[in-house]
């Protein structure tokens, strides 16, 4: 981009924003717009869209590549591309409208105070701009969100979004982008707490109308995803999760989303195989703008990759990502998805695996860069399993201690009003409550406290960032009865969960267990041989698969 298009849209910044000269550039910097060139891994094959709002003609094409990325989540390159048609168009008000949506994140963690900043400002000066209705009302209907957001909660505001998006959306019933962006607003204002999941099927009809028309469109296929990406709703996604990524092959989001809906179906194997090519694209991504640093797309591939190799009871490759992760020296940006995944992927082979020992002696890994005491409920995964790992060894000092600290985060959290996340930390404490009163020899008191974290996980959808729970409390409460020889009702509580969870490796386990305790070699010999089924590709040395064909062969 030349140089003297620079200047212009500084200047013409500068007039907007107030500043008297080119030497008081605090204001002007405080917007920290992404500029450089595009980095696109492979030829650049994001999907087909269309907008109609895109300014000149000249940036067309720079314009709906920049929407192509922002439908697949591709944020910071699609910031890029908005301000590329800045440079080329400093009065295009939709390209300030299309960097206040690259930093908006509504299906992830509340922007930052410096990112609302920064949203504010962009419309301020897209508000000033000439424009047609439409764009004015699309300014109108983000700068709902971006309004107040000193004094207004970030639920409240994505309401409003969504609100200003329903009546566009109403008044132009013909326009494919408008009907996008309202459902995925719309998806975005769901609450995790709301399991009619009425939203997300509003939404999610909404896009599969529109999905018959325009097969190619990655941000129609991408928001079905998301709105379906729950145990009761999965079936409804999975043919357009195996359509997404060949849309949008380029994509690093894109080639992992599929493996939502995959991970809710427990359809491992495919799982297995979209998030490796995802965590190849989003490397080659990263050495294209930080050589020897990872992005933190391959990170999240990551920890979906290492769920679905422990459900297919294959540790040697889940181990080998762990020690994959270990060796990073840089990631970025350093965000709550790297510290959910770096705290979650030892939490999840040490807990899958029963490996006590492994769980007590957890530390939180060093080598990422991240400022821990930021992440209160990514660490709680953490001490959450030292917790679990300290009551097995029965070193109850050591378990007290981590309830402790558990506690504190779930405070923590509830006074900084985040709702969900400390209703997450509240769950994984009534687990280890139970769990502790268990070891005390309070059997009573420990079922009914388990009982409790199930019906509290039972109320609370899974948030995006996850491909499930670190274990499901329907599995610990399974294996304290079975501890406790209910197992009968154990059998019952695991395969509820499987119906939730289906081909989870523990949870086929614990049925098949169940079912051999309680006589029923007929249903002991079905879930054996499903686990079997499970690993066959995996080369699995787990001791279940040993058990599990050893009863085979003698049934």
């Amino acid at each position: 981009m030349k140089s003297t298009l620079k200047n212009v849209l500084f200047l013409v910044l500068l007039a907007f924003l107030g500043c008297k000269n080119s030497s008081n550039k605090t204001e002007l910097a405080s917007l920290n717009l992404l500029r450089g060139d595009l980095q696109l891994c492979g030829n650049g094959q994001f999907g087909e869209v269309s907008f109609s709002e895109s300014c000149n003609y000249e940036t067309r094409e720079t314009f709906n590549l920049a929407i192509a990325l922002l439908h697949s989540f591709e944020y910071t390159e699609a910031e890029k591309a908005f301000v590329q048609v800045l440079d080329q168009d400093p009065g295009c008000a939709m390209a300030y409208w299309g960097v206040a949506m690259s930093i908006y994140h509504g299906l992830w963690a509340p922007p930052p105070s410096e990112v609302l900043e920064k949203g504010s400002k962009l419309l301020e000066v897209a508000a000033k701009l000439p424009k047609s209705n439409k764009a004015e009302n699309y300014l109108e209907a983000i700068g709902a969100f971006y309004q107040d957001w000193q004094t207004v909660d970030n639920q409240t505001r994505k309401e409003r979004y969504a609100q200003k998006m329903k009546e566009m959306y109403n008044s132009n019933l013909d326009d494919t982008e408008v009907a996008v962006f309202y459902a995925l607003a719309l998806r975005a204002s769901a609450v995790p707490t709301d399991k009619t999941y009425s939203i997300q099927k509003e939404a999610g009809k909404i896009l599969e109308a529109l999905f018959e028309k325009e097969p190619n469109h990655p941000g129609i296929a991408h928001y079905i995803i998301h709105s379906y990406d729950y145990p009761e709703l999965a079936e409804l996604g999975l043919s357009t999760a195996r359509r997404y990524a060949e849309i949008a092959p380029n994509s690093a989001h894109a080639q992992h989303m599929p493996s939502h809906i995959f991970t809710r179906l427990g359809l491992w194997e495919e799982s297995i195989n979209t998030n490796i090519n995802s965590a190849s694209s989003a490397t080659c991504y990263a050495e294209s703008i930080a050589p020897g640093a990872h992005w933190d797309e391959e990170v999240h591939a990551m920890g979906y990759l290492v769920y679905s190799y422990l459900q297919t009871g294959n540790n040697s490759n889940a181990i080998e990502q762990y020690n994959y992760l270990k060796s990073f020296e840089k990631v970025f940006p350093t965000n709550f998805k790297i510290a959910y995944t770096a705290s979650a992927i030892p939490a999840r082979i040490a807990m899958e695996n029963k490996n006590w020992e492994e769980a007590a002696a957890l530390k939180l890994p060093e080598n990422l860069g991240l400022s821990w005491e930021s992440f209160p409920w990514e660490k709680s995964i953490l001490h959450f399993t030292r917790a679990m790992g300290a009551i097995h060894t029965k070193n109850l000092s050591a378990a007290e201690n981590e309830l402790n600290i558990l506690r504190s985060f779930q405070k923590e959290l509830t006074e900084s009003n985040d709702t969900y996340k400390a209703n997450q930390v509240h769950i994984q404490v009534k687990m280890t409550e139970a769990w502790f009163s268990l070891a005390k020899g309070k059997k009573e008191e420990a079922l009914s406290t388990m009982k409790m974290a199930v019906e509290m996980e039972n109320k609370t959808s899974k948030h995006p960032v996850t491909p499930g729970e670190v274990v499901p409390a329907d599995e610990l409460y399974g294996d304290m009865l079975m501890a406790l020889n209910k197992t009968q009702e154990a059998l019952e509580i695991y395969e509820l969960n499987l119906q939730k969870r289906p081909n989870r490796f523990n949870g086929i386990y614990g049925a098949a267990v169940a079912a051999k305790k309680s006589g029923d070699k007929e249903k002991a010999s079905l879930y054996f041989e499903q686990l079997i089924e499970l690993a066959k590709n995996s080369n699995s040395t787990r001791p279940e698969i040993i058990e599990a064909k050893r009863f085979i062969l003698q049934s």
